[in-house]
């Protein structure tokens, strides 16, 4: 805190610069992404290089009796097979819990399990090695049930039952409160499992460094702590471990866990050359977790004029055979089970528990999604009982600055959840669905011809959406940049050493617009992440901005301090009167340039480096779930116009509107995408988007059965972005990610209960949801 308000003294000297903060400059990596030659982590080559490849589990869960490598050594081209018995360092692997193996020895939990893996000379000669790898099963019966998980009833899967955690909250007096609710509604609601569907592969290039430490070219979203789960799995201190981010291609929290990582390295110790290992997409599929599905009980009390008085929600959310970051997801969701409303009396029980499906872990949204989702359609449940119209039960409820969360933190901050939702409400409705036999680009199905508009009705549906920015629960959370300046060709130029991942999000231009913003000079570049620079942690919670905004911000100030204090000594001036601009050094008072920063720098280098802390936080207590947790919170609301064939069970989204708070929108044109793109998302979770698990089984691991959204699906979007400054933050900003994933998807569905009439207490809803004669309804209306 005291750093911060420290830099907002220096916000005078920052530079109007057409390509700064504010502004939509072109971000560096597009030229290279829209034409094809931009080079992601799958494509990375090597001269002599050998292709690593994976046995895995064909069984849910079974005990290893034993592994045969022998006939997989003869086959021409194959260098080595290892299994578990050649792990060097620690055997299990996990970003917050060392729970999973890096190869299964004793047993297999899920289907796809790494047992061995292989290197050799071509990837087809690979792949026929894992087929001649003989692994003896005792097969067993999985648990891939979540409330059994829970129950107890079946035979545990860890050593220490099956619940990963269980969150317990407890705020005001419920029992007290229940008789004092003169409206309940009870209901249960459940969300299947999404991918997180990036289209880069799971890929790593590992090269021994000559001297017993390896060097791993691969795409990540924390590469720092990457390096620490590999060093401890190949036995090696960090500093031999050296990681070297690659192009990514797309992350949503699916690069959050270890996937080729240990193996490549692995191999390419034993082998002493490079190794290559990238999934293919069916493979991609149990190599990367998933968003955690869900079962949520929410129980909602009020009064007649639509005052909440509690709130009860019963959260369980199947975390798959191993922890990843299980505990953290289920906190999140409990967190803001009871929405961004304000509720006297809370109570929350969330479960996470572990099964024998592929882990899931974490993704865009991490827990709030599924939660939002759920007390987002007990809300419009609540309306229809009270006979209120939606938006203004919301409004009415909506937490403001000051509340208590069910945590007991105040929330501090822009709270704008009203001004949000009064936006939505005021904006026009399209048009109306067309008339029958009309243009059928407008009609539910499309071009495929399947309707012309006999059944078709239309609903709105409003949601809204909150969670908290950044690492939660104490976490002493840092971002490191270093920022040089020197002078090429008569010119000053700016260097920027980050480790901030850019998996597409625009950190990449963003580090160099606040260069440009605070020290005036146009030529920023900034150098391609490795653990040899400081950690920037991850880029996932919506925190990267604010983090390393916050890092580049402070190197900034303290290297234009350098720069003043060099020309005040040259000029017999106090710093304090000069200023730092782009011409070079000037007077402060009358902007008149007293010295460039060639004459001034010469051949040196003036750098600093900084390391950006947040507030303070602190862990919830274990038996009343009380603590002031959070660092800051964002806000988003959508309203969702669907059209609805009632006979056939298709939709056509006709319009995604959307309103939500940035702080400071530090490049518009990067906030409005990120916008539109979790909405999108939030859409895929809604109608189409569903990894189908059976019996531990993945049954639709490709993009041909795995649907997502494509640009035929996707509305016209209509976004307001809403610029609150957060007062702790660099420049105001907050976080824009997640928060779109959050209210879009109950946004669609709640329009889907208008247009039809029916529950629909499960998303993905499928087209024989929507159709009431199969659900033993009449027709809307009837």
């Amino acid at each position: 805190m005291r750093a911060r308000q420290q830099l907002d003294t220096k916000s005078r000297d920052r530079v109007d610069h057409e390509r700064g903060i504010g502004t939509s400059p072109p971000r560096p990596d597009a030229p290279l992404k829209v034409s094809g030659r931009f080079a992601f982590s799958s494509d990375l080559y090597l001269d002599g290089m050998l292709w690593g490849a994976t046995v895995r589990s064909p069984h849910p869960r079974a005990r290893i009796r034993s592994i045969d490598i022998a006939e997989a050594l003869t086959i021409r081209g194959v260098s080595t097979v290892l299994t578990s018995e050649d792990i060097p360092g620690h055997r299990f692997y996990g970003i917050k819990v060392a729970d999973q193996p890096i190869l299964a020895d004793q047993e297999v939990r899920y289907v796809g399990q790494p047992v061995a893996v292989v290197a050799a000379d071509h990837p087809e000669t690979a792949r026929r090695a894992l087929e001649a790898v003989k692994v003896d099963y005792e097969v067993l019966d999985p648990l891939t049930d979540c409330e059994a998980a829970l129950s107890g009833i079946t035979d545990p899967i860890t050593p220490d039952g099956n619940v990963a955690r269980h969150v317990r909250i407890r705020h005001g007096d419920l029992a007290s409160a229940r008789p004092r609710a003169e409206v309940v509604v009870e209901s249960e609601y459940s969300s299947g499992v999404q991918d997180p569907a990036f289209l880069g592969p799971e890929s790593g290039l590992a090269v021994p460094d000559g001297s017993g430490g390896i060097d791993l070219y691969v795409a990540s979203q924390w590469i720092h702590d990457d390096q620490r789960q590999i060093a401890a799995g190949l036995g090696l201190d960090t500093g031999r471990v050296r990681l070297i981010l690659s192009g990514v291609g797309g992350a949503f929290g699916g690069r959050e866990d270890l996937s080729v990582h240990i193996h490549a390295c692995m191999l390419a110790l034993r082998t002493g050359r490079p190794v290559k290992m990238s999934y293919n997409r069916a493979e991609s599929f149990v190599g990367h977790v998933h968003r955690h599905p869900s079962r949520i009980r929410v129980e909602l009390g009020a009064r007649t004029d639509g005052t909440l008085v509690y709130s009860k929600v019963r959260l369980l959310l199947d975390g798959g055979a191993y922890t990843s970051t299980s505990q953290i997801v289920i906190a999140n969701a409990s967190y803001f089970a009871a929405g961004a409303y304000h509720v006297d009396h809370v109570e929350i029980d969330g479960y996470a528990v572990y099964t024998n499906n592929p882990p899931r872990g974490a993704m865009r949204g991490f827990g709030a999604v599924q939660a939002c989702y759920a007390i987002e359609s007990a809300m419009d449940r609540l309306a229809g009982e009270l006979d209120m119209d939606p938006v203004e039960l919301r409004v009415r409820n909506a937490i403001q600055e000051g509340d208590l969360l069910p945590t007991g933190q105040a929330v501090d901050g822009p709270t704008p959840t009203r001004e949000l939702l009064d936006h939505l409400r005021r904006l026009p409705l399209p048009s109306e669905p067309p008339a029958v036999g009309d243009d059928l680009r407008r009609l539910p199905g499309g071009v495929g011809n399947t309707t012309h508009g006999e059944a078709v009705v239309r609903g709105v549906g409003y949601a809204l959406g909150m969670k908290a920015i950044g690492f939660s629960g104490g976490v002493d959370d840092i971002s490191t940049a270093r920022v040089s300046v020197s002078v090429a060709g008569g010119r000053p130029v700016a260097e920027v050493y980050s480790a901030a991942s850019e998996c597409g999000q625009g950190i990449v231009a963003v580090q160099a617009q606040i260069v440009r913003t605070e020290l005036g000079i146009e030529s920023v570049t900034v150098r391609p992440a490795d653990t040899d620079i400081g950690d920037a942690g991850s880029s996932a919670a919506s925190r990267q901005t604010w983090m390393t905004g916050g890092a580049v911000e402070g190197a900034c100030h303290r290297v234009r301090e350098r720069i003043l204090e060099r020309a005040a000594l040259r000029l017999g001036r106090s710093p304090g009167n000069l200023a730092l601009a782009p011409d070079g050094i000037t007077a402060a008072v009358t902007g008149e340039t007293l010295l460039t920063l060639a004459d001034l720098l010469g051949q040196d280098t003036i750098e600093h480096t900084f390391v950006y802390h947040h507030r303070r936080t602190e862990p919830i207590d274990d038996v009343r779930g009380q603590g002031k947790a959070h660092i800051a919170f964002a806000y988003a609301a959508h309203r969702a116009v669907v059209d609805v064939d009632t006979e056939l069970g298709l939709v056509r989204v006709v319009e995604l509107a959307t309103a939500q708070d940035v702080g400071k929108a530090m490049n518009p044109q990067a906030v409005e995408g990120q916008i539109e793109g979790g909405s999108a998302q939030g859409l895929g979770l809604a109608l189409l988007e569903e990894v189908q698990v059976e019996d531990g089984f993945v049954k639709n691991a490709s993009f041909t059965d795995y649907l997502i959204p494509t640009i035929l699906d996707i509305p016209p979007m209509n976004v307001r972005i809403f610029e609150f400054p957060h007062p702790e933050s660099p420049y105001g900003l907050n976080g824009v990610g997640e928060p779109p994933t959050l209210s879009s998807t109950p946004a669609i569905v709640n329009a889907l209960r208008n247009a039809t009439g029916l529950d629909l207490p499960r998303v993905p809803v499928r087209p024989t949801d929507l159709i009431p004669s199969l659900q033993g309804n009449g027709p809307p209306g009837s």
